[in-house]
């Protein structure tokens, strides 16, 4: 098990790691590094890896990225050592090679310059190929009889990019970037080209109201052609530019709503990833008891056989293994339920079966400022971004009814060619500037601005109630962390204790000085404190996203 813990020496905050780097701990850590950067953007980082046992590719590569990033390295014993030397020494033969490439001639600058933008350009399609295909999003185009192997990561990407619920976000906000442009569209010049060839017969007694004598009662009829743009845009309108800026602060609205449908889809996502790796956990201690109760079982019968033990000592012992493998059957039967879960979230073929990359880990890291984080939730949450664009679009609609008030210019026009056929026609014209003066309305604008004001004080009511429910969410996550942290600490420390009751209590049974009570009774302390440990694991991990979540961070900490 990875162990990660944080302190600050000489300005500098120093990780220091415990355990193997590799598999699923480089993960870990790689998490752990995102979530200090994010919290300490300013602050100088090292790593310190003298307690590490064994590091893998995958955690060089990420050591060799942190180094780029400015983390200073530290590490003992040979293997550890050479790894970090290598990282380093790597980096300044890079530098040099670069710092001699820019003092050599630019003779054939043009070659190079087109040779390095085909590779950037192929090795950039490569790349998105990669990543839509196996990074972190991973391909689900995988045969069904194969399982689909999901880090958090990916699976976050994989919502992302196939949960409904998201992608109708999207769209949404897609649509109030579209009812922007239409407002926008009002502004803007309109032109049509038309074009028509009519007959048209006009009654004369019906247009002057009685028959004139010694004229027809008709005219036509005529044949006429007609072909010209017919045009017209506003000059001056108050209203109209008002309304232009509300929609533009919708179209903001629609952006924070959809980021934060985002956001709630990536908490959905890591807290059933997170239940499903407890549920595994569950699986994988009642696998470890059962075989404890198998290996007590076959024990008392043993001694059973050899005359030292009674039938009452196997009987209980096979009464316990009979419920440690009932608790198995349960959480076998969770897991999977879990998973299924997890699968309908991203939105997978339900035929997919999935299978969870990552373990349930813990490393320490500084608790977060109460204040300091309010602030940032204040700054990133798009809850409060949204409400901002909602009042800032509310006040522009009060000002566009308000404005609708003043005069309004406008210029219309038309020009054709127009005849009764078209050999002999001629072109013909009319230009149009309306001065046009509201004078009574009905009361339609006085209740528009009104209907205004009462929206811009029911958002401001929602504003203040969303700024103590920010708060709210923040202390209650710290609350959480804290907890959750202490609460790993002190389970860690009673499954070391429940395992050496155990070991004690079979010793005693073995050796004849007690029956196999203790031994039961110290296998449900044991199972006790498993459930414990995975309990407060979970929590923490759990208080973690529920962090992110409230200073609007998940997206920068779980999809990178």
């Amino acid at each position: 098990m990875l162990r990660i813990s944080t302190e600050v020496r000489r300005g500098k905050t120093v990780l220091n790691v415990e355990g193997r780097l590799t598999g699923a701990a480089v993960a870990t850590l790689e998490q752990c590094w995102r979530e200090l950067r994010a919290a300490q953007p300013d602050a100088k980082f090292g790593v310190n890896l003298c307690e590490v046992s064994f590091i893998d590719e995958s955690g060089r590569m990420l050591l060799k990225e942190l180094h780029s990033q400015g983390a200073h390295l530290t590490a003992e014993g040979c293997l550890n050592q050479a790894i970090v030397n290598e990282i380093m020494r790597r980096e300044k033969v890079e530098a040099k090679n670069s710092g001699e490439r820019r003092g050599k001639s630019t003779k054939g600058s043009h070659i190079i310059f087109y040779l390095a933008l085909f590779s950037l350009v192929s090795g950039a399609t490569v790349a998105q190929a990669q990543d839509s295909s196996s990074d972190g999003a991973q391909s689900v185009s995988a045969s069904l009889d194969q399982p689909l192997r999901l880090t958090l990561e990916a699976a976050v990407k994989l919502a992302l990019r196939q949960n409904p619920t998201a992608q109708i976000a999207v769209l949404q906000a897609a649509q109030a970037e579209q009812d922007k442009n239409i407002t926008r569209a009002d502004l803007l010049p309109q032109a049509d080209f038309q074009v028509y060839d009519a007959a048209r017969r006009s009654n004369i007694e019906a247009q002057f109201g009685a028959r004139i004598p010694g004229v027809p009662q008709h005219i036509g009829p005529l044949q006429i052609f007609n072909a010209g743009p017919i045009f017209g845009m506003p000059v001056f309108d108050l209203s109209l530019w008002k309304r232009l800026q509300a929609a533009r602060a919708t179209a903001l609205v629609g952006k924070a709503d959809s980021l934060s449908t985002r956001e709630q889809v990536i908490l959905l996502v890591v807290s059933q990833y997170i239940g499903s790796l407890r549920a595994e956990a569950d699986v994988e201690a009642s696998r470890s008891r059962v075989d404890l109760a198998q290996a007590l079982f076959d024990q008392a019968g043993d001694l059973q056989k050899e005359g030292v033990g009674t039938g009452i000592d196997t009987l209980r012992a096979n009464v316990e293994l009979q419920n440690e493998k009932q608790r198995l059957i349960e959480a076998v039967n969770d897991r999977e339920t879990s998973l299924f879960a997890l699968s309908r979230l991203l939105n997978l073929d339900p035929r997919l079966k999935i299978e969870l990359a990552d373990s349930l880990s813990f490393y320490e890291t500084p608790q977060p400022d109460v204040q300091a984080s309010i602030t940032k939730a204040l700054e990133d949450r798009q809850e409060w971004k949204s409400l901002e664009s909602q009042i800032t679009s509310a006040e522009a609609s009060k000002k566009s009814a308000q404005d609708s008030r003043l005069p309004s210019l406008r210029f219309d026009g038309d020009w054709a060619y127009q005849g009764t056929s078209t050999n002999n026609g001629i072109p013909v014209y009319n230009y149009q500037a309306t001065f046009d003066v509201p004078l009574f309305t009905g009361g339609k604008i006085k209740a528009e601005v009104v209907k205004a004001d009462l929206q811009i004080k029911k958002l401001e009511e929602q504003q203040a109630d969303l700024k103590n429910q920010i708060a709210l969410d923040v202390k209650t996550a710290l609350l959480n962390l804290d907890s959750a942290r202490n609460e790993v600490q002190v389970a860690d420390l009673g499954v070391k204790l429940a395992q050496q009751e155990v070991d004690q209590a079979r010793d005693r049974f073995k050796a004849g000085v007690a029956n196999n009570i203790e031994v039961i009774q110290a296998q449900d302390s044991l199972a006790r404190a498993n459930d414990n440990q995975i309990s407060a694991l979970y929590r923490f991990n759990q208080a973690r996203a529920d962090y992110a979540r409230s200073v609007g961070q998940m997206e920068t900490l779980y999809a990178k």
